[in-house]
């Protein structure tokens, strides 16, 4: 019987960040969805049509409306193939590594986990409350998906390369970006893109969530930078510093292309785009986080050959 080799290093970090490329993309086609108000052009789930799995003639749904939430729903089935791969992949994997298995376990049952929340929101109308959960549960496998790229790199032991108080002001920084991605969530629950004309929106002004998501993008910045003076302080890896330098760079460009859409109007091509920004905000976010940390290469084992007895 042909053994399985198992799965190289390289191959673990390609496969993980195809899952990452994959979550990053499912919340801009989602934007794109909810942007075109398409978010009922499949008006049923699983199918999108009662007895039909595909899009059909409709008098009252246009043709490009279905192919666009049809086309999300397909990108969603090509990420859970993708995703169970990256498990697989995983699980055979020499050493066998716990964390390395469970974060790609998340990615499968992440997706599954969407596919379900994507079709309450659909049985919901698109109400707004419906709607939020399902983008959030992206941001969280982004994050995911960063911390196993992270984790695919090598399989020794793990070091910690800041002290405790910089990890611990890192994640209070996390902790308050959670709170502005949710902020931003109440203001597109807010806003004129409900995903679909006719899906009543959160009756809150505007402009009042705008001014919370906007203080606490502020308080984010905020504490960013004191992060970056602790980075320096310690004399953190090279590493480490550059992931933070990206998410700087990042994190100004969301906050100025969000004041832009707002001072536009929200067009749809501006608010696709922040989608994009937050996925890749949470994905800077995480690569710093995961850089707090350094796992040592697997060690390599050299067989033994065997001893030829002496002669006596």
């Amino acid at each position: 019987m042909t053994r399985i080799p198992a799965t190289s290093p390289l191959w673990m970090r390609r496969l993980a960040i195809l899952s990452l490329i994959g979550q990053a993309g499912i919340m801009v086609t989602g934007a794109v969805v909810r942007v075109t108000g398409s978010g009922l052009g499949c008006p049923t789930w699983p199918n999108c049509f009662p007895g039909s799995l595909v899009p059909e003639p409709h008098p009252e749904i246009a043709p490009l409306v279905q192919w666009i939430e049809f086309g999300n729903r397909l990108l969603s089935i090509f990420l859970v193939i993708v995703a169970g791969i990256t498990f697989l992949a995983a699980l055979n994997s020499r050493p066998r590594r716990t964390r390395l298995t469970l974060l790609a376990l998340a990615m499968p049952l992440g997706v599954v986990a969407q596919a379900v929340i994507g079709g309450f929101t659909v049985l919901a109308g698109l109400a707004w409350w419906s709607v939020m959960p399902h983008f959030l549960a992206s941001t969280v496998l982004v994050w995911l998906a960063v911390e196993l790229v992270d984790e695919a790199r090598a399989g020794g032991a793990v070091t910690r390369v800041v002290p405790r108080p910089v990890r611990a002001l890192g994640a209070v920084s996390t902790v308050v970006l959670g709170g502005l991605l949710v902020a931003g969530t109440l203001v597109t629950a807010a806003g004129p893109h409900a995903g679909d004309a006719n899906t009543p929106r959160l009756d809150v002004p505007v402009t009042l969530l705008a001014q919370l998501h906007a203080d606490l993008l502020f308080a984010y910045l905020g504490l960013v930078v004191g992060l970056g003076f602790a980075l320096w302080a310690v004399h953190a890896p090279a590493r480490l510093k550059r992931r933070f330098a990206l998410l700087v760079a990042i994190v100004l460009a969301q906050g100025a292309l969000g004041g832009i859409q707002y001072a536009l109007g929200v067009p749809e091509l501006l608010v696709a785009l922040h989608v994009l920004g937050a996925a890749l905000t949470t994905a800077a976010a995480a690569g710093v986080w995961a850089a707090t940390s350094e796992r040592a290469p697997a060690p390599q084992t050299t067989p033994v050959e065997p001893r030829t007895p002496a002669h006596a």
